[in-house]
């Protein structure tokens, strides 16, 4: 159970780590203060308390696939503010924008993200021969989650503002492209889409289920077994985010961080 939890918790805690050491870097680009994206987090940790204590009768909704109906909602909100900054991130002056789309994401993503950790947990809370492993688990995929987060805010932050900016990019479009490829797989798992075999199988390289395996999915919404529908919304999102990224940048109005050379 130890290494399983590292996994799973590892890929809740980078998925989000990555998203907030994204915003903060570029917050700081920016001049905004942190209070901007931290009180989200916040505000989102609580809603993820509310909604992990309640998801046996958020599971019981339409017709028993309701935390599948929620988390496609919540990636669906990811996506969609996650786009907004993809097009505002390079103008200085739609720093409003750029302020509620990324609370919107992060907000979002806490809730998504650190309700299935405390689900997970809470599933073994009646079972203490286990908990132990399960927690010790938890708390090594977190740190190591949670390291990788702060890596890439300082790499993000010690670049030109440019070279950091053009990353951060990179790093949002590939994970709007996985949140699309999740949102479907849980619209598969309600039956509301149809499920076709896979396109391919790269398992036998890469598992899903090994820690390479979850570093690739939180990086670039790795699939080892897609459907055609799957990898069509992988490719379209990404797409749409080379689109609304290839608009010129405002980069002279990009004040570098104090202390950066």
């Amino acid at each position: 159970m130890l290494i399983n939890s590292v996994i799973i918790v590892l890929r809740e805690v980078l998925e989000a780590a990555l998203i907030v050491s994204i915003l903060l870097a570029q917050g700081q680009v920016l001049s905004l203060p942190r209070v901007y994206f931290m009180l989200p987090v916040m505000v989102g940790a609580v809603l993820a308390v509310v909604y992990a204590s309640n998801i046996v009768a958020v599971s019981a909704l339409m017709g028993g696939v309701g935390q599948e109906i929620v988390n496609t909602v919540l990636h669906g909100l990811i996506v969609i503010c996650t786009m907004v900054l993809i097009g505002a991130i390079k103008k200085p002056q739609a720093k409003l924008i750029i302020i509620f789309a990324g609370a919107g994401c992060l907000a979002t993503a806490m809730v998504r993200e650190l309700a299935e950790i405390i689900i997970y947990i809470n599933g073994f809370a009646s079972v203490p021969s286990l908990l132990s492993s399960v927690l010790a688990g938890s708390f090594i995929g977190a740190g190591i989650g949670f390291s990788i987060g702060v890596f890439f805010y300082y790499l993000i932050v010690g670049m030109r503002p440019i070279n950091g900016l053009r990353l951060s990019l990179v790093m949002l479009g590939l994970i709007c492209a996985g949140m699309v490829s999740q949102a479907i797989q849980f619209l598969m798992q309600a039956d509301l889409i149809p499920s076709h075999a896979p396109l391919w199988d790269t398992s036998a390289w890469v598992s899903e289920h090994s820690i390479i395996g979850q570093l690739l999915f939180a990086l670039v919404g790795y699939e080892a077994t897609p459907t055609a529908i799957q990898a069509t919304g992988y490719g379209l999102a990404l797409l749409l985010a080379f689109i609304l990224a290839m608009q010129k940048p405002r980069c002279d109005d990009v004040a570098r961080p104090k202390g950066v050379k």
